[in-house]
């Protein structure tokens, strides 16, 4: 199934696809190319951000801001990889029956399915600028994916 198809099917049935997902066996590669496509839509977001900044700023580049961003989020990949194992520890503490590549799996695809949030929350805070239309959309953004994320991991932990 292609990953665009996979994350509308999640939209609709988080458990159905984060089982479906386990049940491919062990793949850490498979896990992490979950968490580079969060981050290569994360970035390709804010390229509409950077771009008003270097407006705003009078640069003749927006290149300078863009390398930025992009180092930013791939010195965020040991963050995700810490947070998922503290779930899976908070996990195992409330009798969690799960593994540690589950709640890895669990994170970064329920980061994945929110990529394209992502790209609006760029939009959002690129157009409209600082204000409460871009709060909102931040606490949407950031409800739908802990809503997901706790969905899958629960399910995850099932066992």
């Amino acid at each position: 199934m292609a990953v665009t198809t996979d994350i509308l099917s999640a939209w609709r049935a988080p458990r159905a696809s984060i089982r479906r997902h386990l049940a491919r066996g062990v793949s850490e590669p498979f896990a992490f190319a979950l968490l580079v496509v969060f981050l290569i839509l994360a970035f390709t977001g804010q390229w509409p951000v950077a771009a008003r900044e270097a407006w705003l700023a009078q640069e003749p580049s927006a290149l300078p801001r863009l390398l930025a961003r992009g180092l930013a989020a791939l010195a965020t990949i040991p963050f995700w990889y810490g947070l998922a194992a503290l779930s899976r520890l908070t996990a195992r503490a409330f009798g969690g029956q799960g593994s540690w590549y589950g709640a890895r799996l669990a994170l970064f695809w329920a980061l994945a399915v929110t990529g394209p949030l992502m790209l609006l929350l760029g939009l959002v805070e690129a157009m409209i600028g600082p204000g409460p239309q871009l709060l909102a959309t931040r606490v949407v953004v950031g409800a739908v994916f802990l809503l997901l994320w706790l969905v899958m991991l629960h399910e995850e932990e099932r066992g």
